[in-house]
């Protein structure tokens, strides 16, 4: 039976693009047909459909190819279990160019030192998604998702749904916006006027206090 080569590539968010890993492990003689992808998955998140896809895929002889081992993993843990798994099972693991070779110890200690980059990289991210959402908050400018409709708007959508001659569809379509944000805009109205405290009646007020008169005369 002839060794295959099989593919992985991964990005971390969806506006990243695979064509560059694509391209790099069709160089490196993996088929297009043959390319396991991740998109908008962090290699932190062990849980990935497009790599339990790829590992399932290899069978003993063959080789599992990524264009660097970040995209295999993010923290040292992950990358030596998932490498050691494919030893067991006799997979090889190419890493671009290289081959990794658990028996030569600086091999070894390079796959290592890779593993070990690829988690400080993704602490570091973190590390600044945090500093920087926490700068956004101390300048007001973080304040969660907002609105798609501004107060003015969503006053008129209420204003047209009350007179009754349009549906919820023709709401969506005429402002641009889903069947489910006009719900949530309706039903925001809903909960208002239920908050509101009610008045109390003046009359009732005023009939009590005539009764009592009546009574004490």
């Amino acid at each position: 039976m002839a060794k295959a080569l099989i593919g992985y590539a991964r990005c971390s968010t969806d506006k990243q693009d695979l064509a560059a890993q694509r391209a790099a492990l069709a160089a490196l003689g993996v088929s297009s047909n043959r390319i396991y992808v991740d998109h908008g998955l962090t290699g932190t998140n062990r849980a990935r459909p497009g790599l339990d896809q790829a590992l399932a895929a290899v069978r003993r002889g063959d080789t599992l190819v990524v264009p660097k081992l970040d995209r295999l993993a993010r923290s040292v843990p992950d990358a030596r279990h998932i490498a050691d798994a494919l030893v067991e099972r006799g997979v090889v693991l190419a890493l671009g160019n290289s081959r990794y070779n658990p028996s030569d110890p600086m091999g070894k200690m390079f796959f290592n030192i890779l593993a070990t980059f690829a988690e400080f990289e993704a602490d570091l991210i973190r590390l600044r998604t945090r500093e920087g959402m926490a700068i956004a908050r101390a300048k007001g400018k973080l304040r969660g998702k907002q609105p798609k409709l501004s107060d003015k708007q969503q006053k008129e959508l209420r204003r047209m749904h009350g007179t009754g001659k349009y549906s919820i569809s023709d709401l969506a379509e005429l402002f641009s916006i889903s069947r489910p944000t006009v719900y949530r805009t309706l039903a925001r109205t809903t909960e208002t006027t239920d908050s509101k405290p009610k008045k109390r009646s003046r009359a009732g007020s005023h009939r009590i206090t005539h009764v009592r008169s009546d009574n004490a005369g």
